[in-house]
């Protein structure tokens, strides 16, 4: 991503190991697997979200999350949040119209001094103070169904 800083949101994180996911499986898993070598934060909500949501009726066995959840601690920096996320969490609420957990997650991507968050859930190329949302699975051709947020 240019050399710049970037974390990813838990969708990213899930559509890189979901193989049914087709198209979005195999951009998030090369996205994923770049990442490894350049300037990658991951947040330690997104990998609670993802462990959450990978083990929910049974998707995926306790084990091979967690082993997963453990990988990505083992390669990857990760940004805990704290009290000033929150704060900051909570003016990105009222001031910007952002969910909780999206607020969550942009306080603790600027924290950790990130300029890109990457995500199918906010709208693509929008800039939150320095912060910007990149949608990686955007179609080009103009048809794209992700409006974001």
């Amino acid at each position: 991503m240019s050399g710049e800083r970037y974390t990813f949101d838990t969708n990213i994180l899930i559509y890189a190991l979901d193989r049914e996911a087709g198209r979005k499986h195999a951009i998030a898993s090369a996205l994923l697997d770049q990442a490894v070598a350049e300037n990658c934060v991951l947040m330690l909500q997104s990998l609670g979200e993802f462990f959450r949501a990978a083990t929910a009726k049974g998707k995926m066995p306790i084990a091979e999350a967690s082993d997963q959840v453990r990988d990505w601690l083992a390669l990857f920096q990760v940004q805990p949040a704290g009290i000033s996320t929150i704060t900051k969490a909570l003016r990105a609420v009222q001031n910007h119209n952002l969910s909780f957990w999206d607020a969550m997650l942009w306080a603790c991507a600027k924290e950790a001094g990130c300029a890109i968050v990457v995500s199918e859930d906010f709208q693509h190329g929008r800039l939150l103070e320095g912060v910007r949302f990149h949608n990686p699975f955007l179609d080009t051709s103009g048809s794209n169904e992700n409006k974001g947020r």
